[in-house]
């Protein structure tokens, strides 16, 4: 792998026969991270049971990133992080800002007053702001099957809000809430991609949460009780598997996504989070799944597959989105 993997366009891995990651081997993670990040959700809304939003973010993002940067020099490579200029760190440190106190911290307040799926739902629009602006800001040409594909998600994600909001079974301050978050998220996004830092990807992903930890730290301790921390099974098991399945491995291999493909095609993969976060809140909580959700799928579908072979034909994105590239 390149010394600067995490650089976003700058970096590339190995050409095939030279330890190169297979098209295969790039459909598994990116069938991975959807599954690791659109559970997510139902397994946070667990952990919230019994412990208020920031204080458990606080704790999650502190014990992941403490983890990977304990593994950092093993794991990226000494070589990888000596690479690493001031520049880098500060650009980490604004996509920690975004994409975990922002983000996470916003959304998490949101997701004590929603369900897990209509969260998982309102962060897939996280695509529609980040094609939007990767023109101006990384010169990503977005043409008419992308704004096809966008538009069929956007469309599929408003039959499932409509289905949630006109029945008045969602808070509306806990969208507005998770609405800010996805902003936060997509800034995230376009953040990394344009700073390009470099370093390996548990160096930065570690910098990121450490970050987020900080910034969340005075926020938890002025708004939040350590005496509504409240350790049970359904607590543990939340918090281990945000650690471990999501900040440690379904950041790490966001991240591994985005230095392989361009930001609109990599944030195209949020367009699979609804049924996968419906889903998974229906196994895990019992939430219940309208009719109309179901319905909301297909165009949903149908968009990813759009943005994602435009891509592929303009040849803008490397194979991370598609099992058909090698």
């Amino acid at each position: 792998m390149s010394q600067n993997s995490l650089s976003g366009g700058n970096a590339t891995l190995p050409a095939e026969g030279a330890g190169a990651v297979s098209s295969r081997q790039l459909f598994a993670l990116v069938l991975a991270f959807c599954l690791l990040w659109s559970s997510a959700f139902a397994f946070a809304k667990m952990a919230l049971m019994d412990c208020p939003p920031l204080i458990l973010l606080v704790v999650r993002l502190t014990l992941a990133g403490g983890i990977m940067l304990a593994l950092a020099a093993k794991v990226d490579g000494r070589a990888r992080l000596a690479s690493m200029r001031r520049r880098d760190v500060y650009a980490l440190i604004l996509c920690g800002i975004l994409n975990n106190a922002v983000y996470l911290g916003v959304n998490w307040i949101g997701l004590t007053i929603t369900s897990s799926g209509y969260n998982a739902v309102l962060i897939s629009c996280n695509p529609l702001v980040v094609a939007l602006l990767a023109g101006p800001l990384l010169g990503e040409r977005l043409n008419l099957t992308k704004w096809l594909g966008l538009g069929l998600g956007l469309l599929g994600v408003v039959i499932v809000l409509r289905s949630r909001l006109v029945g008045g079974h969602e808070d509306a301050f806990g969208t507005l809430l998770i609405g800010i978050g996805m902003l936060g998220l997509a800034a995230g996004t376009l953040a990394f991609k344009y700073f390009k830092p470099r370093g390996g990807v548990w160096t930065g992903n570690a910098i990121q949460c450490l970050t987020g930890a900080v910034v969340l730290l005075p926020f938890a301790a002025l708004t939040e009780s350590l005496a509504d921390v409240h350790v049970t099974g359904g607590f543990l098991v939340g918090l281990g598997f945000l650690v471990f399945a999501v900040s440690i491995g379904g950041y790490g291999l966001w991240f591994f996504l985005l230095t392989r493909s361009s930001a609109t095609a990599a944030s195209s993969l949020h367009f699979a989070m609804p049924p996968l976060g419906l889903f998974f809140g229906w196994l895990l909580l019992g939430e219940r799944v309208p009719a109309l959700d179901i319905i909301g799928i297909l165009p949903i579908a149908l968009g990813i597959w759009l943005v994602t072979r435009s891509s592929r034909q303009a040849g803008t994105d490397r194979p991370a989105i598609s099992a058909s590239n090698s």
